[in-house]
């Protein structure tokens, strides 16, 4: 970095208050000085690590030998280097390395290569337990476990079977602690294996960065709270971790992507590593990478694929690019996935997916580069494994016509697919998935033929496996058995069958300038088979891949902002190790330094943007490992690539070799039986060497190339020209390089070319890292194995984060958020200063100690830990202010209920009062109204009493007047009665007469109840009445309707009866005879029987049943009261249904009879003209 004066830099108004502060408290003088606030860093006073964006040098190529002293500007020194450790990131010095060596070159002005500097904290650090935490038995644990045990805290503590459990310290004796488990139980630990565990607050936390206590177990109980509630995302600072739930979880909907494209939720997930990227790449024009690793079943593949899937759905290119480019995770899958033991879609590839985009976010094209095809698969299989996909989808989904060209069987039928015993997949249709790859080829733009060709490969593979040898002589010399395998291989391939059979069974030598053919032995033939079908499957999968690549569908633009996705082996370290994992732990210590290099490149810029004293972060490199895999002449490689090229050496003298040249590194130990150990970044892993040798050759005889030189078929000629093409380079690179004879490229040295080349074009990205886990190795949803996961975590490099993360200052939180939170533990002259100075007032308030947190421009930063106090002296004062709270407002409340008391009393008494006096007027109007009552009744009583008195007075009135006027009548009578009647007989007459008039009166009474029953009735008839008219009505429509029916059958009874009659009447010039009715037959003379007696019944019953109903009717409206016009309607009918149904039985004689009579009438008019012809001629 260029130094740079002080003066030089522009002061800032926060700088300037910074400076009035510090000035301020040092005036103050406090006891516990605070850690200096943060200014900006001088370059004066500290220097920066070289920039990681770095590239190679145009003259750079891969393999190369080293040059001679004299030729280079750097000499390697083994010496140490001595420098203030405030003039580095890490405590460490990164070793330079030599150019051809790294993928990374340092640009140094003084192109110097430095050493590490060994210091003792980083030897302590390698001397841990490979995979463990570092133990944490700093100072500030030491006095935090005393708290701990003083408050009875939380702790971890380690059981026998090396998991983590919580529990409770409930006492201690020496160095012993006695803990209460979470299942009640207790147990005695040592206080050298307890863990502090995490306040509450921090229980799920998004990201573990955050966890005050960075242990293991923390870590891995935060997981598993997350993964119990179906949360699978996590981060580890930079690192997204993403556990497989091994179901649904419905987190991939389009809601959530557009509610990550919108910024609306900013929690873990997959998307938003995605989202950042695509924002990252169109913002700073850079590009980006997404670097996804895992064990096998831990969903590196989905979670590409939900990648790609979010990327296409933000850089949605025309014509549906973006789609055709999700359709190549389809195409590789088939190809290159395979089941094993604990996957059952495993990717036996590494790829790197390259999204190119336009400069306004569309998906103009990708590239795809694959790495480490698992070529052994091909030809051999562990116990309840499958061989790729590709094979048995052809073999059960390819259409009849197809299978007859390519001979293709059962899959069961074939020696490379059945020897595993695994034919299927649970759940899984390899038809349909063909069906589909199919499709996706299509899309893809990869032609009819081009599909048939690669099938014809995929067949001939399967048939040279079927392909057996004969033992012919006591050396163990063999020949080809000529059957149907060998026929059908030749032909799928297009080469003669003699052909194929000599290559299999014999190799040409060189022997002076001829070529001499010896014949091979039964395990040397096999090889030879098998190195032809791993050739022709590996050669299948490359040109695919190039096909994909060259696809116009994948597009051909280069616009210089690119996503690229890589998806490869996690660490990998089983019971038994081989070349494979060799290979791929190789790989993976090489992404462990790219990861390390990124991650402290975001501390430092984060650290020093916010002021951050960022020199006290030490770091373990893993530079060592990677010089033990890549150094030359005396590396991993190196020795394997020199015993590789030994015709007489084996796997043992290579495991020799390696303990000669190699033990004394630290990172190597050689074990007995022919295997080593290596020290990786993750653990320890022990690789058995047999079969190195023979897999880093990848032997394949020339014998067989000239074979499929010589074969009609153009893939056949393409693959060995391609192979011819890469010898020839391989050669040149050889002459270059001084070696006296051309030597084939190495599998290994391959592998580290690919790997130095994606390192180098990783290195010019920024990356972002996801790590997959597996839960459980049964696959099953909602299970957690600790263990498990455990190891993963370590593989993984998680742990390894921890582990940086826990020198540094893993708890963040702004100005803002500290006072927001801390700022009501502040006396309340200190509540109104500004949030950073209320937050150094806190740290001073509660004698946090200077170099357990620092002060940056923008937030906090604090060691483990911290905030775990700062939680537990909140939560005391947070409950003795619930107390106090409590204690107030139980007094509070017992104040009011007093005072509400009184008032309730004094309420009370005005509300009797007020109801003592509606009571007393309700009393008082009712004795009111009752003594008016009584005036009332007395009132009435002499009103009555009047009332009586002037009756009685009026009576006597009348009764005189009456007497009076009696005497006068009587006087004026007596004279002109007298003589009528005797006056004896007077009073007699007048009582006569007036019972008459009472019964006169009774009888009027009588007649008019009479009358008003009467006029009841009445109503009630002439309601009935209009029910019976509508019912007489609806008879008189069935009547009628009947009638009608009767006189039409009538009519064609008489018609078809007539018709009968006249039938053999026509005379013999052709005229008809005329027609009778009824009665009378002209011809014959004779009467028509029964007909006219019907007919007059017929008319005289229609007149009586008309009279009878009209009489009814008649009836009904009131003419004759007498008759039940019900009954009598209800009687007519039955007496009409029963006239009908006799008079239909008759009808029916009299037509029979109709029909006899006309036809014996014309038989015998037919015999009479016959009679009459005859005579006349």
């Amino acid at each position: 970095m260029l130094s740079m004066s002080p003066n030089s830099i522009a002061r800032s108004s926060l700088e300037e208050m910074l400076d009035s502060l510090r000035r301020r408290d040092e005036m103050e003088k406090p006891k516990d000085m605070p850690p200096a606030l943060p200014v900006r860093p001088r370059a004066a006073s500290r220097s920066r690590l070289p920039s990681a964006k770095r590239s190679l040098p145009t003259n750079f190529k891969i393999g190369e030998s080293e040059p001679p002293d004299s030729s280079s500007n750097c000499n390697v020194k083994k010496e140490e280097t001595k420098g203030s450790r405030r003039n580095s990131f890490g405590a460490k010095k990164i070793k330079e390395m030599d150019r051809r060596e790294s993928p990374y070159v340092v640009v140094s002005n003084e192109k110097k290569c430095e050493r590490r500097l060994e210091e003792k904290d980083g030897a302590k650090l390698a001397s841990l337990p490979s995979g463990s935490l570092p133990r944490l038995r700093e100072p500030e644990w030491d006095d935090n476990l005393g708290y701990f045990i003083k408050k009875k805290l939380r702790v971890w503590c380690r059981r026998l079977n090396g998991l983590w459990e919580s529990g409770l310290i409930q006492s201690t004796s020496g160095d012993k602690a006695l803990i209460l488990l979470s299942d009640g139980s207790v147990v005695t630990v040592p206080t050298g294996e307890l863990l502090p565990a995490n306040p509450d607050i921090l229980e799920g936390v998004d990201d573990l960065i955050q966890l005050s206590y960075l242990n293991e177990p923390s870590v891995l109980h935060n997981l598993q709270h997350r993964y119990s509630q179906d949360i699978i995302y996590s981060k580890a600072g930079p690192v997204l971790i993403a556990v497989n739930p091994f179901k649904d979880v419905h987190i991939y909907e389009n809601d959530f992507v557009t509610a990550y494209r919108q910024k609306l939720l900013d929690s873990p997930h997959v998307y938003a590593i995605a989202d950042t990227a695509y924002n990252e790449m169109m913002t700073d024009e850079v590009n980006q990478s997404i670097i996804i690793s895992g064990e096998s079943g831990a969903g590196k593949t989905e979670t590409a694929k939900i990648t790609m899937q979010y990327l296409a759905s933000l850089g949605g290119g025309t014509g549906g690019i973006e789609s055709e480019v999700l359709q190549t995770s389809c195409i590789l899958e088939a190809f290159g996935n395979a089941k094993t033991s604990r996957n059952d879609n495993s990717s036996r590839f590494g790829k790197l997916i390259e999204i190119q985009f336009s400069a306004t976010g569309n998906i103009v094209g990708a590239k795809i580069q694959t790495f480490l095809l698992e070529k052994s698969r091909v030809v051999q299989l562990a116990q309840g494994e499958r061989s790729y996909h590709i094979f048995y989808q052809l073999c059960t989904g390819v259409s009849s016509t197809l299978r007859d060209r390519l001979r293709l069987k059962r899959a069961s039928d074939y020696n490379y697919l059945n020897q595993s015993g695994c034919m299927a997949i649970n759940g899984v249709d390899d038809a349909q998935k063909f069906h589909i790859l199919v499709e996706a080829l299509t899309t893809l733009k990869i032609c009819k033929e081009d599909q048939e060709h690669a099938f014809e490969m995929l067949a001939a593979v399967l048939w040279l496996g079927n392909i057996s040898f004969l033992v012919i002589d006591t050396e163990n010399h063999i020949e080809v058995v000529a059957d149907e395998a060998v026929s059908n291989t030749a032909s799928l391939l297009g080469c003669s069958t003699e052909d194929l059979m000599l290559t299999l069974s014999t190799s040409r030598i060189q022997a002076g300038k001829d070529k001499v053919a010896k014949g091979l032995t039964l395990q040397q033939a096999i090889d030879t088979r098998d190195a032809l079908a791993k050739f022709i499957y590996a050669s299948l999968f490359d040109w695919l891949v190039e096909e994909i690549n060259r696809s116009p569908a994948m597009g051909k633009h280069q616009t210089g902002r690119s996503i690229s996705i890589l998806d490869i082996y996690g660490f990998e370290s089983f019971q038994k190790n081989s070349f494979e994992q060799f290979c791929i732990n190789y790989a993976n210590e090489r992404l462990q330094q790219h990861f390390n290099r990124h991650l402290f490149k975001l501390e430092q810029e984060e650290y020093e943007l916010d002021g951050i004293d960022w020199t006290k972060v030490d770091f373990e490199d893993n530079q060592d490992c990677l010089d033990l895999f890549e150094k030359r002449p005396i590396g991993l490689i190196s020795l394997l690539d020199e015993e590789s090229n030994f015709p007489k050496a084996s796997d043992l003298t290579f495991a020799t070799k390696l303990k000669q040249h190699l033990n004394a590194s630290a990172c190597f130990k050689g074990e007995r039986d022919g295997a080593f150990s290596v020290h990786h970044y993750a653990r320890e892993v022990l690789y058995e060497t047999g079969g190195f040798l023979e897999k880093n050759r990848d032997p394949l005889h020339s014998d067989t190339i000239q074979l499929l030189s010589s074969c009609t078929g153009r893939l056949p000629r393409l693959f060995a020209s391609t192979w011819l093409n890469q010898s020839q380079k391989d050669a040149s690179s050889s002459i270059l390089l001084g070696m006296s004879a051309p030597q084939k490229q190495s599998v290994a040295t391959k592998f580290k070319s690919q790997l130095f080349r994606l390192m180098q074009q990783l290195e010019n990205t920024t990356p972002h890292f996801i790590r997959c886990i597996k839960p459980n190795s049964k696959q099953l949803p909602g299970t957690f194995e600790k263990g498990l996961v455990l190891e993963q975590l370590r593989c993984c490099g998680i742990l390894e984060v921890v582990r940086i993360s826990r020198y540094g200052y893993p708890t963040r939180m702004t100005h803002q958020e500290f006072t927001r939170r801390y700022g009501f533990l502040l006396p309340e002259n200190n509540a109104c200063q500004d949030p950073l100075s209320s937050s150094v007032a806190i740290l001073q308030q509660f004698d946090i100690l200077p170099e357990m947190y620092q002060v940056g421009y923008t937030k906090l930063y604090f060691r483990a830990g911290q905030i775990g106090a700062l939680e537990d002296v909140r939560k005391q004062v947070l409950q003795g202010t619930l107390e106090v709270q409590k204690c107030f407002r139980g007094h509070r409340a017992r104040r009011y209920f007093h005072e509400l008391k009184g008032g309730v009393l004094v309420l009370q008494s005005f509300v009797r009062g007020n109801i003592a006096r509606r009571e007393y007027d309700a009393l008082r109007r009712l004795n009111e109204q009752v003594a008016l009552k009584k005036i009332e009744e007395h009132v009435v009583q002499i009103q009555s009493v009047i009332r009586g008195w002037l009756a009685r007075r009026h009576f006597s009135q009348l009764q005189n007047s009456k007497n009076i006027n009696l005497c006068k009548w009587k006087r004026g009578r007596k004279s002109s009665e007298v003589k009528d009647l005797p006056q004896e007989m007077l009073p007699a007459v007048v009582e006569e007469l007036q019972r008459r008039v009472l019964i006169g009166e009774a009888t009027l009474e009588q007649k008019e109840k009479e009358n008003a029953s009467l006029k009841d009735q009445v109503h009630q008839f002439e309601a009935r009445w209009s029910e019976y008219e509508a019912k007489m009505k609806s008879m008189e429509d069935v009547w009628q309707k009947q009638m009608a029916s009767l006189q039409i059958n009538l009519a064609a009874a008489k018609k078809s009866l007539g018709a009968e009659n006249t039938m053999g009447q026509l005379g013999r010039d052709g005229f008809p005879s005329p027609r009778y009715y009824d009665s009378e037959d002209m011809s014959m003379g004779t009467q028509t029987p029964g007909v006219n007696p019907l007919l007059k019944e017929f008319e005289q019953r229609k007149q009586n049943f008309d009279d009878e109903a009209r009489a009814i009717v008649e009836s009904k409206s009131g003419q004759s009261p007498s008759l039940n016009t019900s009954e009598e309607l209800r009687k007519l009918k039955q007496r009409f249904e029963e006239w009908k149904k006799d008079y239909k039985v008759r009808l029916k004689e009299a037509k029979a009879k109709v029909h006899r009579l006309g036809n014996s009438e014309a038989e015998k008019h037919r015999r009479s003209w016959w009679g009459k012809k005859s005579k006349k001629y």
